[in-house]
């Protein structure tokens, strides 16, 4: 099973070395093949993958367990690092999930970089991008997950900025570049604080160990890692660089925002949730976090104007959803969001390329009347907002629900993880997702084998450790409920200018070529069905309170939308925002806060130490040189080469010579 698993993250990144060195001979060898070499060495590896992974999680189903493989063990003293892979449940449909959208967007992007001189390394980076993930996924090791973690770092940078020749892309490369970077010097710390704390890297025996650390040591380092979470899953207050980031070509959206670098920290978070199940004070400040980010971006992406933009503050919104069910407790409904949100973001951001294609424009006011000429988009992009939406029964809607369920009874329950709970006094982190019945035990009695998403150690804990402060439960049902119907409302909106009213261009409307719009249907089938893939577990089964008012409030936002959509369709529902609207569509001026208090300073700062530099250490360097010049010029003086003058200055030595004898003496 470990050597199929590392198949799944090595052909990428095979793929990756290969494109990279033989990518431009390979197009001209191969010119008849669609997409060229470059296209075929991109697609062929990332499609085995996905079968590969899709027999991995398929075994892992019905031998239910963690596996775990060393394939080198590095001694460094007190604390040994064991190179190594883990293969269980949550890994497994993490990892098919992500090789299908990286399958998802390669193909696309056959057709839609076609002609792009600089594709052969466009296609090598997406398959070093997958590859990354998965290691970040199949992980055994908090070392090796780091360095996954720092691969993808650097890819999103060269994707983003792959058109670097408009300095838009060039300045979001870098500035998503940076921000993440802020949070990564913190997760860094946060890796080695665990590590060095429990004696190991390993991520199985640090969640076994983690109960016997102190809990000021579990507390800084769940902080710690919080810190790259946020920025890598772009969170409050690092979530700056993700709507910037649009500049890049749009199948990178896709695959940036439903598969990799933003799920990964969501993802961290899962895998090692029981070290953040033990401190309260790391789960409050998700809870914050969550709350800030998935309003604020759900009140942004309601007046953009960019549909990539909607779909940027989108996933920052959804991302917090699903951070909000980490905080209060729904560790297996928050991955399922995340699977169910992997799918539907990348529809919606392919269908957006088709769409960005045939009008020539990421605007909306330049669309209108869309559906017409553009059936399969126009289905597809349907299914993937309604998704988003929660919409019943796409999938969607299932997975919020259950994160809406399960934060409804830890607000009520004053914080507890009711969601989460087993009879008595002490509760179960993990829940099985297979049936009502109870997990089944694997061989080790501290491991339990709680079904396909999550199948972890876990650690039974007393009450008050698996508790929110009940104003942050509360904070966390609420915001999910003001989410929910700001989430129908832009989505609803984005439909409505997108295909419907009249055509705002002159602009010949056609569904794209069949690798995009194929690609955009085939993810329309997960978007609309994988919800019905948790009705096995009790926990991520709809319960009729929690999904009576979800769809009350999406029919109210929805409805909102529409009825002001409805009054004037050739103009934006957003203007009913009114002086709300320019706040909202900057992102409450985040971005022009930071420059005031930070980017501004630091610039001046840095005129200064130029300035310094300049005058101070440069002047004093040159005027060290100049002053030995004018020195050894001062002393060429008597080297005039005439004989008589050496000689009276010998006589002259000879006569201070002697007078000082006779004076001494």
């Amino acid at each position: 099973m470990i050597w199929l698993a590392s198949l799944v993250a090595l052909l990428p990144f095979l793929a990756a070395f290969a494109g990279m060195l033989f990518g431009p001979s390979l197009t001209r060898v191969l010119r008849g093949v669609p997409g060229g070499g470059p296209g075929a060495l991109a697609c062929v590896p990332v499609g085995i993958s996905a079968v590969l992974a899709a027999i991995v999680a398929f075994v892992v189903w019905r031998d239910p367990g963690a596996r775990t493989g060393t394939l080198t063990l590095v001694d460094t003293g007190s604390v040994p690092i064991r190179v190594g892979l883990q293969v269980d449940g949550l890994s497994a449909v993490v990892a098919l999930m992500v090789c299908c959208v990286a399958l998802a967007v390669q193909v696309y992007s056959v057709a839609y970089m076609r002609g792009d001189r600089r594709y052969s390394s466009y296609a090598a980076f997406i398959s070093l991008f997958t590859s990354a993930m998965l290691l970040v996924v199949y992980a055994g090791d908090l070392l090796l997950l780091y360095v996954g973690w720092e691969v993808m770092g650097i890819c999103s940078y060269f994707l983003i900025g792959h058109h670097w020749e408009e300095r838009a892309n060039s300045r979001a490369a870098v500035k998503a570049f940076l921000v993440t970077r802020l949070g990564d010097v913190g997760f860094l710390i946060g890796v080695i604080v665990l590590g060095v704390g429990a004696g190991t890297f390993q991520i199985s025996e640090i969640v076994a160990r983690a109960g016997d650390l102190p809990g000021t040591t579990v507390t800084a380092a769940a902080l710690l890692l919080l810190a790259g979470v946020a920025g890598k899953s772009a969170q409050f207050p690092l979530h700056t660089w993700l709507p910037d980031a649009m500049a890049g070509p749009t199948p990178i959206s896709a695959l940036i925002h439903a598969a990799t670098m933003v799920a990964a920290g969501v993802y961290v978070i899962a895998r090692l949730y029981g070290v953040f199940v033990l401190t309260p004070g790391a789960r409050t400040v998700l809870a914050l976090i969550a709350v800030i980010s998935m309003v604020g971006a759900a009140c942004a992406a309601l007046a953009q104007d960019d549909l990539k933009r909607v779909l940027a503050y989108s996933t920052i919104s959804q991302l917090a959803v699903m951070a909000a069910g980490l905080a209060v407790g729904a560790k297996s409904a928050a991955v399922f969001h995340l699977l169910t949100h992997g799918a539907f973001k990348a529809l919606l951001f392919l269908a957006a390329g088709c769409v960005i294609v045939a009008a020539g424009s990421n605007m909306l006011r330049a669309y209108g009347g869309l559906r017409r000429g553009m059936p399969i988009t126009f289905w597809s992009m349907t299914v993937g907002l309604a998704a988003l939406a929660g919409v019943p029964p796409f999938s969607g809607w299932f997975s919020k629900d259950s994160i809406i369920e399960a934060a409804q009874h830890s607000a009520l329950d004053g914080g507890v993880f009711s969601s989460e709970a087993s009879a008595g006094t002490r509760w179960a982190v993990y829940t099985p997702l297979t049936d009502a019945s109870g997990p089944p035990k694997c061989p080790d009695s501290s491991m339990v084998c709680d079904g396909l998403v999550s199948r972890m150690n876990v650690h039974t804990l007393v009450a008050d450790q698996v508790t929110l402060p009940g104003a942050a439960a509360w904070l966390v049902y609420l915001g999910l409920l003001v989410t929910v119907t700001l989430t129908a409302a832009y989505a609803m909106r984005t439909w409505l200018m997108t295909f419907f009213g009249e055509q705002r261009g002159s602009y010949e409307v056609r569904d794209p070529s069949r690798f995009m719009s194929w690609t955009v249907a085939a993810l329309a089938v997960p978007a609309a069905i994988l919800g019905f893939f948790g009705l096995g577990s009790s926990e991520l089964r709809p319960h009729l309170g929690a999904s009576l008012l979800s769809v009350l409030l999406v029919a109210l936002g929805a409805g909102t939308a529409f009825l002001v959509w409805n009054r004037d369709p050739a103009l934006d529902p957003a203007r009913a925002l009114g002086p709300a609207r320019p706040a909202f569509a900057q992102g409450f001026f985040v971005d022009e806060l930071y420059a005031i208090a930070i980017v501004r300073p630091l610039k001046a700062l840095a005129r200064y130490v130029v300035t310094f530099d300049r005058t101070g250490v440069d002047a004093a360097v040159i005027g060290t040189g100049r002053g030995a010049r004018r020195l050894a010029e001062w002393f060429r003086v008597p080297q005039n080469g005439n004989p008589q003058t050496y000689l009276t200055g010998l006589l002259a030595g000879v006569v201070v010579i002697v007078a000082g004898v006779v004076i001494l003496l």
